[in-house]
């Protein structure tokens, strides 16, 4: 049985993005790096960033955990639904990871902030 095109490229989405979110949850920024673009857009509830370097910046601070329910892919945009471990605190949330040219290009995040500024107290 052969395989579209299309649903090639999903699969291959698919992968990038949950080898992304593997590197991140093992804490090996060099790997997940590998898996976006330069110029990558990061837009989450609390602030975006602009660039690789600054979003890897900020994940070794922060050392987010993802535990992911479910995902959906549609080409080359891939949604996860997770559960997200940030300075012991879990909360629910959801991804957006857009590929260009089988890279990450940007990620949009939303979930609840309001636990993580209850903790911050």
């Amino acid at each position: 049985m052969t395989q579209n095109n299309s649903q090639g490229t999903a699969n291959d989405a698919k992968e990038v993005v949950l080898s992304f979110i593997k590197a991140l949850n093992e804490e090996d920024y060099n790997a997940g790096r590998k898996y976006v673009n330069d110029d990558l857009l990061f837009v989450g509830v609390l602030g975006s960033r602009e660039g690789a370097e600054v979003y890897f910046s900020d994940m070794e601070r922060m050392r987010i955990k993802y535990k992911i329910e479910k995902s959906f892919v549609d080409g080359d945009d891939v949604c996860l639904l997770y559960d997200i471990l940030i300075g012991g605190v879990t909360t629910y949330g959801s991804g957006w990871y857009r590929l260009v040219d089988g890279r990450i290009s940007s990620i949009k995040v939303v979930f609840d902030p309001r636990p993580l500024l209850e903790n911050a107290k």
